[in-house]
């Protein structure tokens, strides 16, 4: 329990800004097109996780994160709609649709369940007239290969692991409403 609260106080003290991210498919603060919308819960968009680059990883990286969080939803805790972890470092990037249903992720990666309850990515579909929401797709730079967290741990958890030990994290920003 100590080295954990030193960790995260460290993790607290560090700059967060080394890493880049961009996207083929997402600007920073525009509207996502419906082909990264659910399919389901009354949605019924392509559901195709975006493609996303990134670049200028910190010393000592030896795995990267992916999630993907809705702040805006109207449940207390907001949403999260994909979790992947362990993507070795020498990768630059996922192609669109790496997480979405036939999709291929990198080798040794580990999706974990996510608010519809599937391993895959989960498309935006914000409630309709619940007005606009963000999308944060978070890319993390991490000190360990594999994250230490069990297969089936839930978002919670690996949101506060991934905060806890994070070198760097960048977040691009897109938006959705129905």
């Amino acid at each position: 329990m100590k080295n954990m609260l030193l960790s995260v106080l460290l993790a607290a003290a560090l700059p967060l800004s080394a890493l880049d991210l961009t996207s083929p498919d997402l600007r920073e603060g525009h509207f996502l097109s419906k082909t990264f919308e659910f399919n389901g819960f009354g949605c019924n968009g392509a559901n195709k996780s975006p493609g996303l680059q990134w670049s200028d990883l910190p010393a000592g990286t030896k795995s990267i994160a992916v999630t993907v969080y809705d702040p805006d939803a109207p449940t207390g805790s907001g949403w999260w709609h994909w979790l992947v972890a362990d993507i070795p470092a020498t990768e630059k990037g996922l192609v669109q649709g790496a997480g979405s249903t036939g999709g291929k992720l990198p080798g040794g990666s580990r999706s974990f369940i996510n608010d519809f309850g599937t391993h895959d990515f989960g498309g935006a579909c914000p409630p309709v007239g619940h007005g606009m929401h963000r999308y944060q797709f978070t890319v993390w730079a991490l000190p360990v290969e594999k994250l230490q967290v069990p297969d089936n741990a839930n978002a919670a958890v690996v949101g506060y692991t991934l905060n806890a030990s994070a070198l760097a994290k960048k977040t691009l920003t897109a938006t959705y409403a129905r």
